[in-house]
């Protein structure tokens, strides 16, 4: 079974390195950021399927960290920290986070925590959710892609950009609608980014590569003939 990579958020090492070893134990993998910065790069190269973050961490912190991960992913997010006030409880799950658990905590209650979210948020999928193009399979509320049955690990962009073209079947697109749509439109990078993604992607698909088909001209579009 694909083990589950979280993503620790804490800009204490100390803490990264604890929680990261109650995971490691638990059967998970992990990727740590010191900071909000960080990881929002982590999340924008590598597929993450919870989040632990600490509320209070220089640059930015927790709060606002959520709420910019919520404008591009439902990745479920459970926040760490030793305020245990009710308004902070109240703020963090309104923002869009799953759960709270308040330093300090054992590893069984983290752990505990941490499946009963996967559980609720990956286990119960209904089938028709599931987005179906030949070999292709894509799993929206899973974030999961397949390829004749087989596991196709996207970055979160990858799966975010794959997802929009499938949902708009046959429609195309230039690259600055699809940065626009795709990565928010207070994105300030180059629209080149789009062409990158799209040949990884393509990679990646391998037989159903076909289905994102280059528009010479305009841009992109997706479609199963």
């Amino acid at each position: 079974m694909e083990k589950k990579t979280v993503l620790i958020v804490d800009d204490e090492e100390d803490m990264r390195f604890l929680v990261g070893m109650y995971l490691e134990n638990a059967g998970f993998s992990y990727l740590e950021a010191e900071d909000g910065k960080e990881a929002l790069q982590i999340l924008e190269n590598n597929k993450v399927d919870v989040i632990l973050i600490d509320v209070m961490m220089p640059k930015m912190d927790g709060f606002t960290l959520c709420a910019r991960i919520r404008k591009q992913s439902d990745v479920p997010i459970l926040f760490l920290t030793a305020r245990g006030d009710e308004w902070d409880k109240v703020k963090g799950l309104k923002l869009g986070g799953d759960d709270y658990i308040v330093k300090p905590f054992s590893p069984g209650e983290l752990i505990a925590r941490i499946e009963a979210i996967m559980r609720r948020v990956y286990h119960d999928k209904q089938k028709n959710e599931d987005l179906s193009f030949g070999p292709l399979v894509i799993d929206e509320r899973g974030r999961k892609v397949t390829v004749d049955g087989d596991p196709v690990v996207l970055t979160l962009k990858e799966f975010d950009l794959l997802l929009f073209l499938a949902k708009h079947h046959g429609q195309v697109f230039s690259r600055e609608d699809l940065l626009a749509q795709v990565w928010g439109y207070d994105y300030t990078g180059n629209a080149r980014t789009v062409d990158t993604h799209i040949k990884t992607l393509r990679m990646k698909l391998k037989k159903a590569s076909d289905f994102i088909q280059t528009v010479w001209g305009i841009g992109y579009k997706f479609e199963v003939s």
